[in-house]
């Protein structure tokens, strides 16, 4: 089957996307709003931008339902400059997804979510504590792609459970981080190394 973008809807379009790149890491991105209040929201369009300096990004797309307002995350984006990208674990699966609703702006979806705000280093929004990892960012670059923007971030701080380090590598067993499949989700089941061995003969 060939499919060309043009000759379908932006939703089919998504949908392919979102089945075709899998599986995703989640950003959850905690913000601040000029009025100080706090903001918490997955977004899995996600990844390296960059390892000198290191950079990541988020592809923030429109609200759903319609809206034709900006996401709270890109509102304090632009009026900050700075957010926090924190991992999620197997065991926050659930705080996070409290946080993918659309809560009106005056919401703290720290609160609503049940986790705990922690102060950073190089910016003023606060990282989630329960996350074993967490990245403090500047914004470097926002770009507008078609209905999404592309926000790139210069990372600043990394905040790493001291658990997860061995020999300078993360643990990602002990990390146990979730993964987006379209609509669904996906956990560290098992890993391997390539080449895969062939089964021994008897």
């Amino acid at each position: 089957m060939i499919i060309d973008p043009n000759d379908i809807d932006t939703h089919s379009v998504y949908k392919l996307l979102a089945g075709s790149v899998v599986p995703r890491p989640i950003a959850w991105v905690s913000s601040r709003s000029h009025d100080g209040v706090l903001n918490l929201a997955p977004f899995s369009f996600f990844t390296v931008a960059s390892r000198e300096p290191p950079m990541l990004a988020i592809s923030i797309g429109p609200r759903t339902g319609g809206e034709d307002y900006a996401k709270d995350t890109l509102t304090n984006l632009r009026e900050s400059q700075e957010f926090v990208i924190n991992i999620v674990s197997l065991s926050l699966a659930n705080a996070m997804h409290e946080t993918a609703i659309n809560h009106p702006p005056e919401v703290d979806e720290f609160v609503r979510a049940g986790v705990t705000p922690a102060a950073c280093e190089a910016v003023t929004t606060p990282r989630v504590a329960e996350a074993k990892i967490s990245m403090e960012c500047t914004v470097e670059h926002m770009l507008r792609l078609g209905s999404d923007y592309l926000v790139v971030g210069r990372m600043q701080r990394f905040h790493i459970e001291d658990a997860l380090i061995k020999n300078g590598r993360i643990d990602l067993k002990a990390l146990n981080p979730l993964g987006r499949l379209a609509g669904n989700f996906t956990k560290l089941e098992s890993l391997f190394e390539l080449p895969i061995k062939p089964p021994s003969s008897s």
